[in-house]
């Protein structure tokens, strides 16, 4: 199967409340365009240096999605072109998200990484966590970021029922956190599922999912 023919039929099963990123850390820019040729706007990088190469070399409309762990002293890189900013775990790189978008004269927008799994190794927040973020007065004044959603990954495992309570988990934490109303913060993206679990997380009420092996093949 082609790139092209990879991309579509997903796109095909996809509700269509439900964003597609199409992950494409690793994979050469010549990949990249056959599905921005497919009609693919929206891929999802790792790696700040290596997204900003294929931001430079890639055609303007498309949008970048960073959904790997972020460090606070390479946000500057991404800041004048970051779509979304999807593990976004602490107020600190809030701020610095924040610094950076002040200097292009953007408003950058972030979902805000919940820990649903049980590896240790995942980051993000946990619930109290979550609300002490949402009701801080730091926060209150970040005018150039724009929290739109929650999201999380599921833990590594082939048992679906786990993976569905973790999804389920962090649906009722979205639900709950909908109604939070500050000018800097409108929730109504809920990113979870990749390609193993995405039409599992669909059902759990994911509206953004992260997929690459399925579209590009495994990663180099």
């Amino acid at each position: 199967m082609s790139i092209k023919n990879n991309l579509l039929q997903i796109k095909s099963q996809l509700p269509q409340n439900v964003t597609l990123v199409a992950v494409s850390k690793t994979k050469p820019v010549a990949d990249l365009m056959e599905a921005y040729n497919a009609g693919q706007r929206i891929f999802g990088e790792n790696k700040i240096q290596e997204m900003t190469e294929k931001w430079e070399a890639m055609p303007k409309d498309i949008q970048w999605h960073m959904i790997g762990h972020v460090q606070t002293n390479k946000v500057k890189f991404m800041g004048e072109y970051v779509s979304l900013i999807h593990g976004v775990d602490s107020l600190k790189l809030l701020e610095e998200i924040n610094k950076q978008a002040k200097k292009h004269n953007r408003i950058i927008d972030c979902l805000l990484q919940i820990h649903i799994a049980e590896e240790e190794t995942k980051f993000g927040l946990n619930e109290n966590e979550l609300e002490g973020l949402l009701s801080s007065t730091e926060l209150k004044s970040l005018h150039n970021i724009k929290i739109v959603g929650l999201m999380g990954m599921a833990t590594f495992t082939e048992n679906q029922n786990q993976i569905k309570k973790e999804f389920q988990n962090l649906k009722s934490i979205f639900d709950k956190t909908q109604s939070v109303s500050i000018v800097n913060c409108q929730l109504s993206t809920l990113s979870m599922g990749m390609s193993g679990d995405y039409q599992l997380a669909i059902e759990c009420g994911s509206t953004m999912v992260r997929i690459g092996s399925s579209i590009f093949g495994t990663r180099n």
